[in-house]
């Protein structure tokens, strides 16, 4: 449990991460509103999970995760560069957090 709960956490980074970005420095509502209620939320869960998962392996993960989703949807949906080495940096996130996952 306490893994699908960090999972879920680092969607929430990624979640909050985006708000923050659109909300203009918190000068549009609804971005704000998003940031306030996820940043929280995900700081919650990665708590939790970090009553089951050592600190290092479950903050590495969460910061992993956060990292990554933000960075795919910056290039997905916000039109970010989305070069070979730009995707090929991130597989390297990811397999550093699989590896962490696996050698837990």
């Amino acid at each position: 449990m306490a893994w699908i709960v960090l999972v879920i956490s680092g969607l929430l980074e990624t979640a909050w991460a985006i708000a923050l970005g659109r909300s203009a420095g918190f000068t549009r509502l609804v971005p704000s509103l998003v940031f306030l209620v996820t940043a929280p939320l995900s700081m919650v869960g990665l708590a939790y999970a970090l009553r089951e998962i050592p600190v290092g392996t479950g903050y590495a993960v969460w910061v992993g995760i956060g990292a990554v989703g933000t960075a795919l949807v910056g290039m997905v949906a916000l039109g970010e560069p989305a070069n070979l080495l730009r995707l090929l940096s991130l597989l390297l996130v990811v397999a550093g957090v699989i590896g962490l996952k696996l050698f837990h």
